[in-house]
């Protein structure tokens, strides 16, 4: 048995849901696949799978032998790809996403950056507030902001950003800068639901979480719509600092309560483990690393 190949099929397997959806992707018939995972579980002396007429789930065994099938194909495919020429120009197509603020400000500008320097690769990117899966959705790289719960992905750090209180200077002329958290029950706020889905906003005194309820006159879910109800003055704002940080810089807005922020979120160029990197697809995750690290909006 070509054990390498039982293990890609055993991992297309999972990735893909089903027997037959990795038929496909490898190019191989459904009985193929079926011995192929029957001969890997004979071989190993393990049910790696548990499969009925409606699902299939992995096993205590087939989770754990799932991982270490992904690191060797990693170093497989390591491997191969150091045999390849590293001017070897890349080429096709990419997928990528973003945040929809930050993939304006911050991934577009690389995205634009890269294409002229490799003119013979081509991006989709797609700006979504939402958590994509990648496997499923078709993307071979996303940039996240906050911790990862899935550990199937490489998560390549290349900054951090803050969970801060902002208002307009007029606003605090009005009403005066508070000096705690709780403060803002009594106050009129703008809720930006992309950062707090719901009425409360955490904040972080030593090691105790302080969670505060707040109400306004003004909820959105797109970032951009939220900061400018907050410059104009509609209430104090609770945003990611590189949402806020041009009109800070401006002096259109202020931060406050910094001493009470909760712990900075990780942001992070993520891909998938199973997926074989390509020449294009290597050169475009380090254009993005280069070029987000080191940003003073990420420190």
């Amino acid at each position: 048995m070509d054990k390498l190949s039982a293990m890609r099929a055993f991992v297309e397997i999972v990735d893909r849901g089903s027997l037959t959806a990795a038929g496909e992707a490898l190019d191989k018939s459904l009985p193929t696949v079926v011995r192929t995972l029957a001969a890997l579980e004979e071989e190993l002396g393990v049910r790696l799978l548990r499969r009925t007429t409606r699902r299939m789930s992995l096993t205590e065994e087939g989770r754990a032998y799932l991982d270490r099938c992904r690191r060797i194909l990693a170093d497989v495919a390591e491997a191969e790809q150091a045999l390849v020429s590293e001017r070897a120009e890349p080429q096709g197509e990419i997928h990528a996403t973003a945040p929809v603020l930050f993939g304006q400000l911050h991934v577009a500008p690389a995205v634009s950056d890269f294409v002229r320097r490799y003119q013979r690769v081509r991006v989709e990117l797609l700006l979504l507030d939402r958590v994509v899966n990648l496997i499923e959705e078709g993307i071979d790289v996303a940039v996240r902001i906050g911790p990862l719960a899935d550990s199937s992905m490489i998560a390549a750090p290349v900054g951090h950003v803050r969970r801060v209180v902002c208002a307009s200077p007029e606003l605090l002329e009005r009403v005066g800068t508070p000096e705690r958290p709780e403060t803002l029950a009594d106050q009129s706020c703008v809720r930006f639901l992309g950062i707090a889905p719901g009425s409360t906003w955490h904040f972080r005194e030593g090691r105790r979480d302080l969670p505060v309820r707040v109400e306004g006159p003004f909820t959105c879910n797109q970032a951009s719509a939220a900061v400018d109800a907050c410059a104009a003055g509609l209430g104090f704002g609770l945003f990611l600092s590189y949402q806020v940080e041009p009109l800070v810089r401006a002096g259109k807005l202020r931060v406050v309560l910094d001493a009470f922020e909760p712990p900075k979120l990780p942001v992070s160029v993520v891909y998938p483990d199973a997926r074989l990197m390509s020449t294009r697809l290597r050169a475009f995750v380090d254009w993005l690393k280069e070029s987000l690290k080191g940003r003073p909006e990420l420190a």
